[in-house]
């Protein structure tokens, strides 16, 4: 017997995406229900050989299902998360509203499995996308040298910012051969032929709030001890987050060690050939489940330090597959309960 999971924001990129794997990853489900705002009531979204019709959020009883996953924007997951949590379902939130709460564990199952087994509010959050990938990454390192510093440059895809953000790539890069680039609407310049350093709202440090993000998501999910900068900027890509990261260990750790660490790591895929197409780039990395690793090699201007390539799909592990691996985590240890039917 499966349990019975509703999917709030199912309309969304991110949504349909959950709804892709969780039948792609036969996830235990005995009954689905897709959630989305009152304008979209009654819109269907694939589901398995057939389709489900959105159900309104305001009407739906939460207090019926087992799991909900939850990808429909910080607003509504500020307005409804813990009144979900309160019914009874475990909530998995994709947004940013609880990711430092210290009651809500937030979870990378390849890196913290440990920290989804305290729920005291029946919430578990999802890092942002680039902290996702960048931790599978760390971890293993981490484990073995003790990661003292991080500096990470990310080169970010427009489906990260949503429908809207791949809408407006599409019409200006149209619109550049036909009649010129049309205004942007979803971001701050033309994305089309172009990059923008800038993601999220700017903080009084000039940092943006997605380079704080990574900073202190990563500091709680792996260690407090980890210094990182980043710097976030979003490119001309629809799907998939690519990061240059050089990585400052407390003790020596090489390019061939990392490599072989990275190799047997779990969530990690490495292809690291020193030629010509010997590496991975965001368009590889669609539709598939690892964290991507290339260009792996010493820094030769800092001891104890290494460089590398770090790329996956945002849609997946950054957000969908991140949230059903802890769903399918917490169903193997016993931590995901089905309430008995009324």
């Amino acid at each position: 017997m499966g349990y019975r999971v509703a999917v709030v924001g199912a309309t969304g990129n991110v949504g349909r995406e959950m709804l892709n794997i969780l039948e792609e990853v036969n996830f235990p489900v005995d009954k689905l229900h897709a959630i989305a705002s009152r304008k979209s009531i009654g819109v269907e979204v694939g589901w398995k050989a057939g389709v489900v019709a959105c159900e309104d959020i305001e009407q739906f009883d939460f207090s019926t299902v087992d799991l909900v996953l939850m990808s429909a924007g910080g607003s509504i997951s500020k307005a409804w998360g813990e009144k979900i949590g309160a019914a009874g379902p475990i909530v998995i939130d994709n947004s940013s509203h609880f990711r430092m709460d210290p009651q809500v564990p937030l979870v990378v199952p390849e890196v913290n499995p440990e920290a989804a087994g305290v729920t005291p509010k029946n919430i578990i959050a999802n890092p942002n996308c680039s902290t996702a990938q960048l931790v599978v990454a760390l971890k293993p390192l981490h484990d073995r040298a003790k990661i003292r510093r991080v500096v990470v440059s990310t080169y970010q895809s427009v489906s990260g910012a949503g429908k809207e953000g791949m809408d407006e790539l599409w019409e200006q890069t149209k619109g550049v051969f036909v009649l010129g680039a049309s205004d942007p609407k979803k971001f701050t310049k033309q994305i089309a032929f172009n990059v923008i350093p800038h993601i999220d709202v700017f903080m009084d440090d000039g940092q943006t709030k997605e380079e704080w993000k990574m900073a202190v998501e990563t500091q709680k999910i792996l260690d407090p001890a980890i210094q990182l900068t980043a710097t976030c900027v979003r490119v001309p890509v629809f799907v998939g987050h690519s990061e240059a990261v050089n990585i400052e260990f407390e003790s020596p750790l090489d390019e061939d060690e990392a490599r072989d660490i990275l190799r047997e790591a779990d969530g990690v895929a490495v292809i690291d050939k020193r030629e010509d197409g010997g590496y991975i780039t965001p368009k590889e990395s669609q539709g598939e489940f690892p964290v991507y690793i290339s260009r792996i090699r010493n820094d030769p201007t800092q001891p104890n330090t290494i460089n590398l390539w770090c790329v996956a799909d945002n849609l997946r592990k950054g957000a969908a597959l991140n949230a059903i691996q802890i769903a399918q985590l917490m169903h193997e240890r016993g931590w995901l309960k089905q309430k008995a039917l009324a």
